[in-house]
């Protein structure tokens, strides 16, 4: 039996974050995930995308944003038990849990935290007879390594934002990047929507809108698509055909905790401290809705801190706890390390 303080279900960029913002309160940590290694989709589904909106980094690879987040909660020594899923969840009479993977370890905490990102998730494939064919022959879903592409002719497929950044992210890399969606207007930041246009009129990117890929073709690898646009249809030659139409997120045997499900999400109480409908246990991240959910790493990081605030009070009823800023009162590893905030700032704060 593990036992910890906060048992955290997902080990993403908002789990991860929620160690460090646990440890300052002087609270222990456990993380349960399916995936063999931390980080999440940033890890495991595209580690080498630039993401733009996280604070005082211009820009940050997702793989480089999961090895920083475990250098700043390292100092606090999480658990971390990986490659397993969380499967079951029994309340006690004392009102802790334990929660049971599917390889049978338990874990045992007053307080869990889930952080699940999406969930399990299976990408959504374009509507093509003989697609399956050629799955790992040229056809990918995801992209995880861009070199992989290094001078081929990729085409990519959707109007989201990964079919935005990532036809700008492959234009340095890729022989012939072709960006496809089937309509006009893409569902991208406006930013990204600019820098794709740019890119065209430089000729660096094709751009064929509105229309779809309908048919791919080849003899022991993928050699060709077929593009209908309007009423006709054209051929088009290739070495990759990348179609990035988002994932399909399911909840796995998290629906079945007797938490309140709202489209595929766990809902929450935001006025407070995102806790579910079930005292104790809180779900954080993008695995939540809310009236106004954003599905950002950032909010993930926010939810996180309101979090363990309140699981600070589940675990220490009655007791105050007084709010610190880390410049003046450093921050204290479980090793019994101490990190002093600079006497300047100190002094410029008092």
């Amino acid at each position: 039996m593990i036992k910890t303080d906060i048992l955290i279900i997902g080990a993403g960029p908002t789990g991860l974050f929620a160690v460090f913002e646990a440890g300052l309160l002087k609270l222990k940590c456990h993380l349960i995930d399916a995936l063999p290694q931390p980080g999440g989709q940033c890890s495991e589904i595209y580690p080498k995308k630039p993401i733009y909106d996280i604070p005082a980094y211009p820009e940050i690879l997702a793989g480089d944003l999961t090895h920083k987040l475990m250098e700043q909660c390292k100092q606090f020594e999480p658990g971390f038990t990986l490659g397993e899923r969380a499967e079951t969840i029994d309340k006690q009479e004392d009102g802790t849990f334990i929660v049971t993977t599917n390889k049978g370890t338990k874990h045992h905490a007053p307080v869990v935290a889930i952080a699940g990102g999406l969930g399990s998730f299976e990408p959504r494939k374009p509507i093509i007879d003989n697609i399956s064919d050629y799955e790992d022959k040229g056809v990918e879903y995801i992209i995880k390594e861009p070199e992989f592409y290094r001078d081929k002719k990729v085409v990519i497929a959707g109007g989201g934002d990964s079919a935005l950044d990532w036809s700008i992210y492959l234009s340095d890399i890729a022989s012939e990047v072709t960006l496809i969606h089937r309509r006009n207007e893409f569902r991208g930041h406006l930013d990204s929507v600019e820098k794709v246009q740019e890119l065209k009129n430089a000729g660096k990117i094709n751009l064929i809108t509105p229309a779809e890929v309908i048919g791919v073709e080849g003899t022991n690898k993928i050699e060709a698509i077929t593009i209908k646009q309007d009423a006709k249809t054209f051929k088009k030659e290739c070495d990759h055909f990348v179609p990035l139409f988002g994932l399909s997120p399911k909840l796995g045997p998290i629906a079945d905790w007797g938490l309140e499900i709202e489209k595929n999400a766990i809902k929450v109480d935001n006025s407070l401290d995102y806790q579910t409908n079930i005292p104790g246990i809180f779900a954080i991240g993008d695995v939540n809705t809310y009236p106004g959910k954003l599905k950002l790493i950032l909010c993930g990081f926010h939810e996180a801190t309101l979090m363990c605030q309140s699981a600070y009070q589940i675990i220490n009823p009655g007791k105050r706890y007084v709010l610190k800023y880390t410049t003046v009162s450093g921050v204290d590893g479980f090793d019994g390390t101490r990190k002093e905030a600079p006497k300047a700032v100190v002094k410029a704060i008092q």
